[in-house]
């Protein structure tokens, strides 16, 4: 029904964004990483999602497309509400959870309120072939930016299925610095395959 609102940020309550829209004050659920890209006074575009329940109606916005993108992927999946999804974009970067999704990575979902292992075993099933992979971020904290190769051999593994950790401990058993991304690629798909 709404596709966005534009207007002066009037109050941020955690999680929620009271944004004022031609004299009419909209107080809009969010997440805690929107709530924090505005500030008090500032003008803002929230996009939003109108959630209608059998006895109430909420507003669902975010600072980006993103997340708010990420946000209906995550509401589309079998018993996982609104607030859950909150949940878990206030915990991640929508860049990050499509990243554990598309790593099968359930321990890192599972940190997020409201998640257990099954709950986080469904969202990686019913969301992986979803998930924008251009736009995930994967997080690359056990290789230092002189190894770029690596990292990039990382990410394609990742997105040719292999979980995150497969695919550090096949790109290290197989690492040679004197290696293109290409080559370290190959052999570390011969490495996963052995």
């Amino acid at each position: 029904m709404f596709e966005y609102l534009k207007g002066i940020v009037t109050d941020i309550i955690l999680d929620k964004i009271i944004i004022e829209v031609n004299g009419i004050g909209y107080r809009v659920n969010s997440t805690m990483n929107s709530a924090a890209n505005v500030k008090k006074g500032d003008m803002a575009t929230i996009y939003t999602r109108m959630v209608v329940r059998e006895d109430e109606v909420n507003l669902y916005g975010f600072t980006s497309h993103e997340e708010l993108k990420m946000f209906q992927h995550l509401t589309s999946v079998s018993k996982i509400g609104p607030k859950v999804a909150s949940g878990i974009l206030s915990t991640y970067s929508p860049g990050k959870v499509g990243a554990y999704i598309l790593s099968n990575d359930i321990a890192s979902l599972s940190k997020s309120p409201g998640v257990g292992k099954k709950t986080a075993e469904r969202i990686v099933l019913e969301l992986k072939d979803k998930v924008d992979k251009t736009t995930v971020e994967y997080d690359y904290t056990l290789f230092n930016d002189e190894n770029k190769d690596d990292n990039e051999a990382v990410e394609a593994l990742i997105a040719l299925g292999y979980t995150k950790m497969e695919s550090e401990k096949a790109v290290n058993a197989v690492k040679d610095n004197s290696l293109e991304t290409e080559d370290i690629i190959k052999n570390a798909l011969k490495w996963l395959m052995k």
